[in-house]
């Protein structure tokens, strides 16, 4: 629904739910777009980099523009890149992010991951700069993290520590990975809603890979995933209200409402921190007197939520930590051969559709220090995510998507199959390593995960 459709007129309550309705797709149009998140670093002391400077951020950004990038400005700062439907963008503290085009398979998904990746090797080498793909920094504390400039990204830093205790954490020390995926009709939203959420923590142990804050282990296999459990209740969490009878486009449109604004965007951003969206609908923001917002202002206002899935005009998966680039293609994979299978998708959700609210809430945060040993439902979580792979394996090979004719999309599952086979999280790798060959020296981990 365009803006253009209400611009004789305030939005309505209905125009918002509609706005979640227009993301309603045939399934031969669903495609999956894949995101992740990578620490930048100097190769000289394996420090964070600034936005300016020689071989800064800004330089990186400018030098991926010969590959046919073009820039996105705020003022005169390059603050993203595009190139067609694909984008580069950095999040607060710098760390540099592909949101791929959306794509019909896994194989060109994977094939555009790593041409994003030699692109930025090249001109990272050309800077001494390297990229470590991890869920939370291992090394730098909170206050050596440079702050980029982007206007949205300062309203936020000053809100954050008003509502949690490790927003700020969240901000500028972590980094994940993301799967996008659409929905044909409400019924069929609610099911991959339903589904994905109960198992968003099985996802996170199998992509736990962040147990190192400042030089030491920090108790945690997912401290990106413990980050989430203390950074703001009104935006974050399990969605208890999903599971319940009667869940849809208008739920969540009036969960949305409820969450307190960051910002309005015009020709900067301004502050609104904590104000209500209902009252910007009355012309009511004391910062924008009389104005009333577009259907551009909530979409911009849906993309500031942050539960373990959110509800745009597709829905997103948010529970894994980065990592190596075999797993940034893995996590598109798991769920695709879950959502885009019916089978497999109702299969998915006979794994836990009897789990109460309180297991709901107990598996999140037991997956962050347990990893696959956490249990929920009466079985562990590495049981879950074996059935849960040979789930998604089975929707992939009915998919039937083939590169050359030859191999379908179940090998990038691999990775994960060793992980649920074993038990043993990524991160207990690292600490494996930290506490034998590495003697305690976490620096090593720059070497074992650069891009």
């Amino acid at each position: 629904m365009a803006d253009a459709a209400c611009e004789d007129r305030p939005l309505t309550f209905e125009d918002l739910v509609r706005w979640f309705e227009a993301g309603c797709k045939p399934p031969s149009e669903h495609l999956v777009g894949a995101e992740h998140e990578k620490f930048v670093f100097r190769r000289a002391d394996l420090g964070p980099v600034p936005y300016d400077g020689p071989a800064g951020i800004n330089a990186l950004l400018e030098g991926l523009m010969r590959f046919g990038w073009k820039g996105v400005y705020e003022g005169e700062n390059v603050i993203a890149l595009e190139r067609g439907k694909a984008n580069v963008s950095l999040e607060p503290g710098g760390q540099f992010e592909l949101s791929g085009a959306p794509l019909a398979t896994m194989h060109e998904i994977c094939e555009e991951t790593g041409a994003h990746l030699q692109e930025i090797k090249i001109v990272a080498d050309e800077l001494g700069l390297g990229f470590l793909g991890l869920g939370f920094t291992p090394l730098w504390r909170r206050e050596d993290v440079p702050v980029m400039p982007k206007g949205r990204y300062k309203i936020m830093r000053q809100y954050m520590p008003k509502v949690g205790g490790m927003g700020l954490d969240m901000m500028f020390r972590t980094c994940t990975v993301q799967a996008n995926l659409d929905y044909a009709s409400e019924a069929d939203m609610v099911a991959k809603f339903r589904t994905s959420l109960a198992l968003q923590p099985i996802a996170t142990a199998l992509f736990a890979n962040s147990p190192f804050t400042e030089g030491k282990p920090n108790g945690f296999l997912s401290a990106r995933a413990n980050v989430w459990t203390d950074t703001d209740p009104d935006r974050t969490g399990m969605l208890h209200f999903v599971f319940q009878p009667g869940f849809g486009f208008e739920t969540y449109a009036r969960y949305a409402l409820g969450v307190p604004m960051y910002f309005v965007k015009r020709d900067r951003y301004i502050d609104v921190a904590g104000r209500a969206f209902g009252d910007f609908m009355k012309g009511e923001l004391a910062e924008l007197p009389g104005e009333k917002p577009s259907l551009k202002d909530w979409a911009d206002h849906t993309s500031t939520i942050f539960p373990e899935v959110r509800l745009k005009q597709y829905l997103e998966m948010r529970g894994a930590d980065a990592g190596p680039w075999s797993r940034l293609c893995a996590l598109p994979a798991l769920w695709t051969g879950i959502f885009y299978d019916p089978p497999s998708l109702a299969a998915a959700w006979d794994l836990c559709k009897d789990w109460t609210t309180e297991e709901h809430d107990q598996v999140r945060a037991d997956v962050a220090r347990l990893g696959l040993k956490a249990k929920v439902g009466g079985r562990t979580v590495q049981e879950i995510a074996k059935d849960m792979l040979a789930i998604s394996r089975q929707g992939l090979k009915n998919r039937n998507r083939l590169s050359g004719g030859l191999v379908d999309e179940t090998g990038y599952l691999s990775d994960l199959d060793e992980i649920a086979d074993s038990g043993i999280t990524p991160a207990e790798r690292l600490l494996e390593a930290y506490h034998g060959p590495w003697q305690g020296d976490v620096t090593k981990v720059f070497e074992a995960l650069a891009y």
